[in-house]
């Protein structure tokens, strides 16, 4: 990246640019002026990426990405890195699935008992079960059931 100056850069995209041209000139002729026109915008981008900044900036990306890259595949402390990230994914994924069987659930306000969660007293819903459960009994003896 820093062995590339001003007049580098302008080189490559005055080639860039004429060989977008040459090649627009001949697709022109042989396929007519829909693909013509459109290998000619093409060939008009690096042009525009040089005057806007932006083919500096994707020579610097695509160093640095082939720098990371590189760095990645040769590196213990990366592959360390990445086996502790898979490490962190798994746990986290046994513990959704330890707390969604209720492992480990002691202590918690949501492992209590269902009265106490709804507010109710244990005994009204006794009451109330024991009430549904003798009209149910009522209902059997009715029919001859019971």
């Amino acid at each position: 990246m820093g062995s590339f100056d001003s007049v580098t850069w302008q080189a490559l995209t005055l080639v860039l640019t004429i060989a977008g041209l040459v090649g627009t000139g001949l697709l022109w002729r042989a396929r007519g002026p829909v693909v013509g026109l459109r290998v000619l915008a093409v060939s008009l981008l690096p042009a525009a990426a040089y005057l806007t900044g932006t083919l500096r900036l994707a020579w610097e990306i695509g160093d640095a990405v082939g720098s990371w890259a590189v760095r990645l595949a040769f590196s213990p402390a990366v592959w360390l890195g990445v086996s502790l990230a898979g490490a962190s994914v798994v746990l986290f994924v046994l513990a959704s699935f330890l707390g969604r069987r209720g492992v480990g659930s002691r202590g918690r306000p949501d492992a209590q008992l269902p009265s106490a969660r709804s507010g109710q007293p244990a005994r009204q819903q006794q009451d109330t079960g024991d009430a549904d459960l003798e009209d149910i009994e009522a209902i059997l003896r009715r029919h001859g059931i019971s």
